[in-house]
């Protein structure tokens, strides 16, 4: 790996002050393409590599049998690895939706952090004080993505992925700006299915048939990073948190002339 070479084939860097002052090396990944309709990222998804190194990962996401890929990773020493051009459309996503967006990659910036749930209890502080510094950049240089529009892998694919993961400290990530936290949460004993599905489609998440499996695993998701504590059937303080979620932080539009 070298340190951030501006002439390499397939990088478009903003500017040598934003890879000088990050230390962002790279290691260029054959897959990607363009964005579809050539749009600007608006969001950014947040993944664990689940393999034993990070030079495993950057291995797979280098193969073009694997067709997956990101535009950042994060080693547990905290260097930042740039393999996709942030113009470009990485294939981190898969099939997944969250609020009004189909086409997660095409709408999105890609992170993984090294990191393997079976061995690692915790993120290692130099990793997560990179990852900051990274949002801090992108945010910076990408208005029209904001703090709410950081996610996990697991809320756009709640059927089938978990990462960041139960440890992955969203709360901390929000007290520095970089995320959101329900605030003003409400426990008023009431437990309604619909009213949580109807709130949790508000806040973003989409179930593709409605069915109770689906919701299930939304429930799970939305548990995994805002309530890891919580198990068992639907609660008053999901109810509450999922509410609240909704009205400081809608990713889907409501008309209200009706």
């Amino acid at each position: 790996l070298m340190v951030m070479d501006l002439l390499a084939i397939g990088f478009q860097y903003v500017s040598a002050l934003m890879v000088d002052a990050l230390k962002i090396f790279q290691s260029p990944s054959p897959n990607f393409g363009n964005r579809r309709d050539y749009v600007t990222p608006k969001m950014v998804v947040l993944h664990y590599t689940a393999m034993k190194s990070s030079d495993d990962a950057i291995a797979r996401m280098s193969d073009p049998k694997s067709e997956v890929s990101a535009h950042y990773l994060i080693d547990k020493f905290g260097k930042i690895i740039q393999l996709v051009d942030e113009q470009k459309r990485a294939w981190h996503a898969g099939r997944g939706c969250w609020g009004e967006i189909n086409d997660v990659n095409s709408h999105s910036i890609g992170i993984e952090l090294d990191y393997y749930p079976s061995i690692d209890e915790s993120f290692d502080k130099r990793q997560l004080s990179s990852l900051n510094n990274l949002l801090f950049d992108i945010l910076k240089r990408r208005p029209e993505i904001i703090p709410k529009s950081i996610i996990g892998h697991s809320d756009m694919a709640p059927e089938r992925k978990r990462d960041p993961g139960k440890n992955f400290p969203w709360k901390k990530l929000s007290d520095k700006g970089l995320s959101i936290w329900p605030e003003n949460v409400l426990d008023n004993g009431d437990v309604d299915w619909p009213i949580f599905k109807h709130n949790a489609n508000i806040f973003g998440y989409r179930s593709a048939n409605d069915t109770i499996e689906e919701w299930l695993n939304i429930l799970n998701v939305f548990r995994l990073r805002f309530l890891p504590e919580q198990k068992g059937k639907l609660s008053p303080i999901d109810m509450g948190t999922m509410i609240a979620l909704a009205k400081d932080w809608p990713h889907v539009k409501i008309n209200n002339s009706q």
